[in-house]
C-alpha cells in the first residue's frame, strides 16, 4: 500500500494563506451588518518596538499580530483541506 508524504513546509503554508485569507474576509465582513461577528478579533503585539542600535547598524523589532473569527475558520478549513489532500 502506497502512502503519501506530507511535508510541513506544505501545511505551514496551507495554514498560513487560511489565515491570511480568512483575516481580508474578516475585514471586508464587518462593513456588512449580519456579518460583524467574523471580524470579531483580539490584537496583540510589542506596542513600542525593540531596538538594537550597533552604532553601524541598528535593528527594530516588532510583532503585531490581529486575529479574528475569519482567520480562525479559514486556519481551520486549511487543516481540512490539507488532509484532504
Amino acid at each position: 500500500m502506497a502512502t503519501k508524504e506530507k511535508n510541513i513546509w506544505v501545511f505551514l503554508i496551507f495554514i498560513l494563506s487560511g489565515i491570511v485569507v480568512g483575516g481580508l474576509l474578516g475585514v471586508l465582513a464587518e462593513k456588512i451588518s449580519w456579518l460583524w461577528w467574523l471580524s470579531y478579533g483580539e490584537q496583540f503585539g510589542f506596542t513600542n518596538p525593540v531596538t538594537l542600535d550597533l552604532s553601524v547598524i541598528k535593528f527594530t523589532f516588532g510583532l503585531w499580530i490581529k486575529i479574528n473569527v475569519a482567520s480562525i475558520i479559514g486556519m481551520i478549513l486549511a487543516v481540512f483541506i490539507y488532509r484532504k489532500v
